[in-house]
């Protein structure tokens, strides 16, 4: 599995943290005796707490979760782990709607992407919630409103928060200050929350042309 190998030679290799990665992966192994535990570890995306196993939620899209996940198997003594791939099947895109695609998961904007936060057809990260009604034009898309964000003050720090649990023992959200985002574990008491936000869609897709966003926005009524 090339992909999760790179990962694994990261670690071995102690570039992300020497003594804390031989910690970090005693700590993988134990947590992960069962397939449906490494699942849950690493499809919410939050690492192990304490130690340098990093969240790869953050930078792995769900194939390549997919992958992690069967390796993280083999670890614990499961021999050629089936792990059904959370991806869609191929489908055929009408031709207007495969440059939108290209653009909406085009690596070389690095995390200035759509699917840095957006998950369609199971590709890409879903940060946000499944885009569930397609903009009519470009403006639309760029002064997207977004009122899930909100602002978040912790240490004396104030950032734009996209909250994904809140309990009793810890609040859960994405600090969406630049990408890329970085989610963020944290007691409740710790965290002023208040509505609204002045993050705004636009800040992040600003890399795209309008050209390009009307492409992207074929892409999407293509796939709904």
């Amino acid at each position: 599995m090339p992909k999760y190998a790179n990962h694994r030679s990261n670690c071995d290799l102690g570039r992300w943290g020497g003594r804390k990665c031989r910690r970090a992966k005693r700590a993988f192994r134990r947590h992960t005796c069962q397939l449906g535990v490494v699942r849950r570890h690493i499809i919410r995306m939050r690492g192990i707490p304490g130690t340098a196993m990093s969240a790869f939620g953050m930078t792995l899209s769900r194939t390549d979760l997919t992958a992690v996940i069967a390796y993280a198997a083999t670890l614990n003594g499961i021999t050629n782990p089936t792990i059904t791939s959370p991806v869609a099947p191929d489908r055929t895109l009408p031709e207007e709607a495969v440059p939108g695609r290209d653009l909406f998961y085009d690596a070389t904007r690095g995390f200035g992407r759509c699917s840095t936060c957006h998950e369609v057809s199971g590709l890409g990260i879903p940060v946000a919630a499944p885009v569930a009604t397609i903009p009519d034009n470009v403006q639309a898309l760029r002064t997207l409103a977004t009122p899930l964000v909100s602002t978040a003050v912790t240490n004396g720090e104030s950032m734009p928060a996209l909250v994904i649990s809140k309990g009793t023992r810890s609040l859960i959200f994405y600090d969406l200050t630049t990408p890329p985002l970085v989610l963020v574990t944290a007691e409740p008491s710790s965290v002023k929350l208040s509505d609204g936000s002045s993050w705004r869609h636009a800040s992040v897709i600003d890399s795209y042309k309008d050209a390009e966003l009307e492409s992207i926005l074929d892409f999407l009524r293509s796939v709904k």
